[in-house]
């Protein structure tokens, strides 16, 4: 599989993340459906993993951490902190002795000595970035970490971060109709050599073309019932980009969830696509996208197709947008 730089890493460009093995979308899948899916993932090659202390509230460090343990050598696993749960409800926090203790409750959880690349899962805004990077810095000292990485920030916020301690790697929502990095963090990406790992590249689910009814077939506690952009009337609006964009995987050769980690995988050297599945099925045919090169017709069509302009809805609700970062569009 490809292999792209993220900090002293080097990993596939199509990296595994496992929120949605133990949280957010839906009832997760058994643990023998989930331990097979990862097997199924490394048997493919991939050796870039991402789990979260806020996932399942530690489920899924606890669920990955066995099975990747035996190819512990041979991937790099990212995990994260400062967002977690506390007696049942997500909680951001920030300071320094709680990314401390979270770190270690992380190595225990995931059955190893260190974490290769740990990320500030959000910026707690009554906490300087400064002094949760510095925490990150002496966790890196301490030999219990490798690398920082940050998520949903802004150009700004990195290189304030990058400042106290060189930044492996941000992470934020990227795809064709998710462009709020292209604002600014993308170039500082560039600029001060940090990779870019997006996720949701798929876009939650609507550019593989199967979700064409939110209302019917997301779940209850489906956290994309929260979100704007998956309520009736702005999705119905979305579903008609649809059309078009199934044209162009068919004229490629490809399926749609291809063409969109394609697409992701086309912005910079430096960018990884993330993404999850809870499907043997969906796995195989997302690492299908390893080496897909567009041509700049078809990055160009797609641009046009499907970017902040054409798409309907917000990407989170209000409380939600208050959490994070990230540059926003006017």
């Amino acid at each position: 599989m490809e292999k792209r730089r993220v900090g002293p890493f080097s990993v596939t460009a199509l990296a595994l993340g496992c929120m949605n093995l133990s949280h957010a979308y839906g009832t997760p899948p058994g643990r023998e459906t989930a331990e097979a899916l990862l097997r199924r993932a490394l048997e493919a090659g991939v050796d870039f993993f991402d789990t979260a202390a806020l996932y399942g509230f530690g489920a899924n460090e606890t669920l990955v951490g066995p099975v990747l343990k035996p190819h512990r050598d041979r991937i790099t696993l990212a995990s994260k902190c400062g967002m977690t749960g506390v007696d049942g409800k997500k909680v951001i926090d920030g300071r320094p002795a709680t990314i401390k203790r979270t770190c270690d409750e992380s190595l225990r959880r995931l059955g190893t000595g260190v974490i290769d690349l740990y990320y500030l899962h959000r910026w707690d805004k009554q906490v300087s970035i400064e002094d949760s990077v510095g925490a990150l810095s002496e966790l890196v000292a301490e030999g219990k970490i490798r690398a920082i990485g940050l998520s949903e920030v802004s150009a700004a916020t990195l290189r304030r971060a990058h400042a106290v301690h060189p930044v492996a790697a941000v992470q934020s929502e990227y795809s064709l109709w998710t462009r709020n990095p292209e604002i600014g963090v993308l170039e500082a990406c560039r600029e001060l050599g940090v990779a870019f790992v997006a996720f949701s590249p798929l876009a939650r689910g609507f550019l593989s073309g199967r979700l064409t009814d939110p209302a019917t077939q997301l779940e209850a506690k489906d956290i994309r019932r929260q979100m704007p952009r998956f309520d009736s009337g702005p999705y119905a609006q979305n579903l008609k980009l649809l059309d078009g964009f199934k044209a162009v995987a068919a004229e490629t050769g490809c399926t749609p969830a291809q063409l969109a980690l394609a697409w992701v995988l086309g912005r910079g050297r430096n960018v990884v696509a993330l993404f999850g599945t809870k499907s043997l099925e969906h796995l195989d045919e997302n690492l299908g996208a390893d080496g897909l090169e567009l041509s700049p017709e078809t990055v160009s069509r797609l641009d046009l197709l499907i970017n902040q302009n054409t798409v309907w809805g917000a990407r989170y609700s209000p409380a939600i947008q208050t959490e994070i970062d990230t540059e926003e569009f006017t």
